[in-house]
């Protein structure tokens, strides 16, 4: 990695702890200058490692996956405008979707698929998808039919990462795993605060988990990368 590139990386850890200690500290009118910075500087460090791609369908639909997840974060700075901030990240992980697909070996490869042993893969995704439904699902209102959309979306964004089991490098792998489960913590949270219980951890809880899940799976799709995999 060169030194350069590492700036980015540095500025993204900066304004991301920033934020977490100003969240913490109900901090929250001066988030809108460190909240925007985080996902911007993450985008540029993966546009810098990710130069041997340009061009490619991957190094796009991730880059589109961090424009929209910023442009989620801007959004969600404003309470009235969570629908649309929902909106931003439903194509946010759309995007990633479509990264992880490709991010494998022969992605479009058909053979034969095994159902059932498909469904106990995926069991713990289901669960906690789940889980968080079932708390969340008295208060949804009005935002019942596009919280289920999103829910949705993002089970299929954590199955996706999943599926790249075996189809990568193990380091790729589970950086993106991992990474997808911290997204699916992180609106869970998000989602608890919202729309069941209120709880004063839920900011950084929220704020923590979504960093870890952001950088991860970067760091992940970079490790996919053949300049960029360990050997």
């Amino acid at each position: 990695m060169k030194k350069k590139n590492i700036l980015w990386l540095y500025l993204f850890m900066v304004f991301a702890i920033v934020d977490v200690f100003l969240t913490a500290n109900g901090q929250q009118e001066y988030r809108i200058f460190t909240k925007p910075g985080i996902i911007l500087f993450l985008w540029v460090y993966f546009l810098a490692l990710s130069k041997n791609i340009e061009g490619t369908l991957l190094r796009k639909s991730i880059s589109a996956a961090l424009v929209f997840s910023w442009l989620g974060d801007v959004l969600l700075i404003f309470p009235d405008l969570f629908l649309y901030g929902l909106g931003a990240f439903l194509m946010a992980h759309v995007c990633y979707i479509i990264g992880f697909k490709l991010a494998q070996t022969n992605p479009f490869s058909i053979g034969q698929v095994n159902f059932i042993k498909l469904f106990f893969q995926n069991l713990p995704i289901y669960l906690l998808a789940a889980l968080f439904y079932f708390f969340i699902n008295a208060g949804l209102g009005n935002l019942k039919i596009p919280v289920v959309i999103y829910l949705v979306v993002i089970v299929l964004m954590a199955t996706t990462a999943r599926e790249r089991y075996g189809k990568t490098n193990s380091v790729s792998f589970w950086q993106v795993m991992v990474g997808a489960i911290f997204f699916m913590l992180s609106d869970g949270f998000l989602a608890i605060n919202k729309f069941y219980k209120p709880f004063p951890e839920s900011g950084v809880l929220v704020m923590g988990t979504y960093i870890l899940a952001q950088f991860l799976i970067i760091r992940g799709i970079l490790a996919h990368i053949p300049e960029n995999n360990p050997k």
